[in-house]
């Protein structure tokens, strides 16, 4: 029997895309909302469209499934992904729509991207470069290429050894985040075709 992979369903994911190509990629994908399923699952992807206020809401209220993440994750070593709005939801806290609490799992918080030449717009919307930083340049899962983005607000991130790779619009902004045997990325895997197919894949043969 293969790996189970747990798409976490908190009524805030663009979960039909990211399900579908998290099969196209070779991936046993179970969506639930169910906090035993996560603690069972080999590894987990928690998707997030909307805002960080919305998202972490929607999330704490299913009763069980943060502790269940945090136990698969931090004590089971499971894999774990983070997409959008649910990578921004590792950070210590979101500033949109006032403060709201993160999961806390990378140092940092989530702000509105301001960029100081008025002609940049906002939200950073389309296809953008993902370059990797030097310390994290033979990272398992992301590598340097073009994505799919789609956000207003960026994290920032405590600790540059967190970042695994940047991307710009008007200003540097985070496109990847890593920390033991979680990533996080800010773009779209299952819009950002060939690449984002290719980054699911390694995340599929990612063993940290």
């Amino acid at each position: 029997m293969g790996e189970v992979v747990a798409l976490v369903d908190y009524g805030a994911g663009n979960l039909h895309s990211v399900h579908n190509a998290l099969k196209a990629a070779g991936a046993s994908v179970t969506v639930t909302a169910d906090p035993y399923v996560v603690r069972a699952a080999d590894r987990i992807v928690l998707p997030g469209v909307g805002s960080f206020k919305a998202c972490a809401e929607g999330l704490r209220a299913i009763s069980g499934m943060v502790e269940a993440m945090q136990e698969r994750v931090h004590v089971g070593g499971a894999p774990f992904l983070g997409i959008c709005v649910g990578m921004q939801l590792l950070a210590d806290r979101g500033l949109e729509h006032g403060e709201t609490p993160g999961l806390g799992w990378i140092p940092g918080e989530v702000r509105l991207i301001q960029p100081s030449d008025a002609s940049i717009k906002v939200p950073h919307m389309g296809w953008n470069d993902v370059a990797m930083l030097p310390h994290a340049r033979d990272h398992a899962v992301v590598e340097e290429g073009e994505a799919y983005f789609l956000h207003s607000y960026h994290f920032a991130a405590e600790d540059p050894h967190h970042i695994a790779a940047m991307t710009d619009h008007g200003e540097g902004l985070v496109a990847a985040v890593a920390r033991d045997n979680i990533i996080g990325v800010q773009f779209h895997p299952e819009k950002s075709q060939a690449y984002g197919l290719a980054t699911l894949r390694r995340f599929l043969e990612w063993f940290p």
